[in-house]
């Protein structure tokens, strides 16, 4: 019987104190030994997906779902460069994992072992490659180093990144016994927060309406309540980035959503602002799309854990939690000269007309928005269909609202999906299992749409909405707009992936809709289902998204609000 002394056990020990209780990961020899120990423990669940990238975005999607830090683990070689394009995903959207990466055993190492990554004697350099998809990476040598680098890479993750550590596997089973002494324990370093006084100042001199863009790191601190509380003290109205959807639940109205996917009343009423308060957000080019003006002549502050990118006046904060609460009281207790804004309707850009076969973005994500319950969890792949459900569908109150766009990587919600559900299945004060929705297109689907299988293996209550338009439909698109329709490499052949799901995993309830008066129905028995649900419902990759870039003249509709006092 293995040892309980081990460096791995003192890992998951480390995790399991830290209040990490689940692993995302692929097992595999030069990572088995972390799996043996976290079988003896009944705090930290292991999970096994079916890919590596999967695994780390399920990391990912824990992360974000206000678990803390996500782990995810794999065994060398391949298994190993499976997570880079998850931990990339994590470091361009600072949300904190930590990677366990699996190596050869040391006396191997520059001599030809399977799987050699150490760098040695032309072998590929694993800490070279983390390195550069990571906020901290440390090869650990000797036993002893773990007290020293485990505490470390926690520490740098909470930070906003994934953080990888390398492990051989005669380090991991090595005994640790005389060489701890009571070390290994996180230490976690002040957090740290700018000068208020300048951002109390400019709000509460505005001469005029105050807008407020949130973003991500609101959602990273759960700061939901703080950003409502400085919203009703200031009177402002506030809009979101698409990857922060539904940090604004509480704020009636919402402008809606910034950006290339966004609403144009966000520019709107920025535009006719005093002063535009970012939180939270760097405000990349995806965010900031139509923007780009109004932010150079609008005074603009920021507050946050990073630099935006359009020029401003930044206040850094580590913990929006504490900063917001500071900035409203600071607020509340001065002469504000910000007035009540001139209320802008929330805006829908409105593509071109389509009328061919399929079922219509718009229609589909209605029945939806008909049908979910105010707390489910979204999460949403790229894509047309991603740029549609972001444009389209409000995010539930006291729901999360999921997208990865520091990478955009393709497939990614269906690992994100699994790591939410993980932590937020569990409704507080209901019994009942509250329900995540993945949607994505077949392109996504056809990357890494079998880890729906990792969700049929833990019975968890997803439901995967799969847009079905037989193409990577962002890229036709592409190739008609700019390339003048001559050709297409980015067709698929007809598929029915609803019953094919069926078919492969009995007893899974799978169905294909192939008609927008069977949708309802069939979205309300996909939500009940115990369990996991698949709906596939057919569309077209001829359909133009609300995506601005495509848009050479958007025009602008007003979305009927009968749904405000329900959704975010």
């Amino acid at each position: 019987m293995a040892g309980r002394g081990r460096v791995v056990d003192h890992i998951v020990g480390v995790l399991a104190a830290e209040k990490i209780s689940h692993i995302f990961g692929v097992d595999g020899a030069n990572i088995e030994d972390l799996y043996d120990a976290a079988h003896s423990r009944d705090d930290i669940t292991a999970v096994l997906a079916k890919h590596e990238f999967c695994a780390a975005t399920m990391a990912d999607g824990y992360s974000r779902s206000g678990a803390g830090i996500g782990v995810v683990a794999a065994t060398s070689g391949g298994g190993a460069l499976n997570t880079v394009a998850g931990l990339g995903e994590a470091l361009a959207s600072r949300v904190p994992v930590l990677a366990l990466v699996g190596q050869a055993p040391t006396a191997l190492e520059g001599r030809g072992a399977f799987q050699d990554t150490s760098g040695a004697n032309g072998s590929l350099d694993a800490h070279a490659l983390f390195s550069a998809v990571s906020v901290y990476c440390r090869r650990v040598c000797a036993p002893g180093d773990i007290v020293t680098a485990l505490p470390e890479a926690v520490a740098a993750a909470r930070t906003g990144g994934p953080a990888v550590l390398l492990l051989p596997k005669d380090i991991q089973q090595a005994d640790l016994a005389g060489v701890l002494d009571g070390g290994g324990c996180v230490i976690r370093r002040p957090v740290r927060h700018g000068d208020l006084s300048p951002l109390v100042q400019a709000l509460t001199e505005a001469d005029g309406p105050v807008t407020i863009i949130a973003g991500e790191q609101v959602a990273r601190d759960d700061a939901r309540a703080e950003l409502e509380r400085l919203r009703a003290v200031l009177r402002a109205q506030v809009a979101t980035v698409p990857d922060a959807k539904d940090v604004a639940g509480g704020a009636v109205p919402t402008l809606g959503v910034t950006g290339v996917m966004g609403h144009p009343g966000v520019v709107a009423a920025a535009s006719r602002s005093a002063t535009c308060l970012l939180v939270g957000t760097r405000m990349t080019v995806t965010a900031r799309a139509g923007l780009d003006a109004t932010l150079e002549r609008v005074p603009t502050y920021s507050i946050g854990a990073a630099l935006p990118y359009p020029s401003c006046t930044h206040v850094h904060s580590e913990d929006l939690r504490v900063s917001l609460a500071e900035v409203a009281r600071m607020v509340s207790g001065l002469g504000l000269a910000a007035t009540v804004p001139d209320l802008v309707g929330h805006t829908e850009l409105r593509p071109p007309a389509y009328d061919g076969p399929g079922i219509r973005y718009r229609d589909a994500l209605s029945a939806l928005d008909a049908a979910l319950p105010d707390d489910t969890d979204i999460v949403v792949d790229a894509g047309n269909v991603g740029a549609a459900t972001i444009h389209y569908l409000p995010a539930r109150r006291d729901g999360r609202f999921l997208v990865a766009l520091g990478m955009g990587g393709m497939g990614y919600s269906f690992g994100a999906g699994i790591g939410m559900t993980f932590h937020r299945a569990r409704t507080p004060g209901t019994g009942r299992p509250r329900r995540t929705v993945v949607i994505a297109g077949d392109g996504s689907f056809f990357m890494h749409g079998m880890e729906i299988h990792t969700a049929v293996q833990y019975r968890l209550p997803i439901t995967f909405v799969l847009f079905d338009n037989h193409a990577h439909a962002m890229c036709v698109t592409r190739e008609q707009l700019f390339y003048g329709d001559r050709y297409s490499y980015n067709r698929f052949g007809p598929s029915r992936l609803g019953a094919g799901l069926a078919t492969m995993f009995p007893g899974l309830p799978a169905v294909d809709v192939l008609e927008l008066r069977a949708l309802s129905p069939a979205v309300r028995a996909a939500l009940a289902a115990d369990g996991p649900s698949v709906l596939s419902i057919e569309c077209s990759a001829d359909e133009i998204p609300p995506f601005a870039a495509f848009l050479t003249q958007p025009t602008i509709a007003e979305e009927p609000r009968s749904h405000v006092t329900t959704c975010a």
